[in-house]
């Protein structure tokens, strides 16, 4: 994955989110793919923090937008590796993420939603 279309990839990724569509956040990920995040254990407290495949993923992404109609994400950088790329934001409560997708092809295959150390 080239600059631009990291970028390109990344400012698609918040717009999703930014506008609330699971379903524009969806097309990226295979159907099968894997999530990590400490958030699904809030929603989902049996998840161990996995969520497999797009259809708990939707439900997964859409609980959280319903509990949180505020979210709002600010792009601050993009990181390309081979088949990996990093994008760190900041959530609408002023908290850094960065979100880690693994792709296969062109959707993601693995994802991880991580935080700071220090603010969990």
């Amino acid at each position: 994955m080239n600059h631009s279309e990291a970028m390109a990839f990344a400012e698609r990724w918040v717009k999703a989110w930014n506008d609330h569509d699971v379903e524009a956040v969806l097309a990226h990920f295979a159907d099968d793919a894997v999530f990590t995040s400490p958030l699904a254990t809030r929603i989902f407290p049996d998840s161990g923090g996995v969520v497999r495949g797009k259809d708990a993923l939707r439900q997964y992404w859409t609980a959280g937008i319903q509990g949180n109609p505020a979210l709002r994400f600010e792009l601050l950088g993009v990181y390309a590796g081979v088949d990996t790329l990093v994008i760190r934001f900041r959530n609408e409560q002023g908290a850094d993420r960065l979100e880690v997708l693994t792709f296969d092809g062109d959707l993601v295959r693995t994802g991880h939603g991580t935080f700071l150390a220090s603010a969990e």
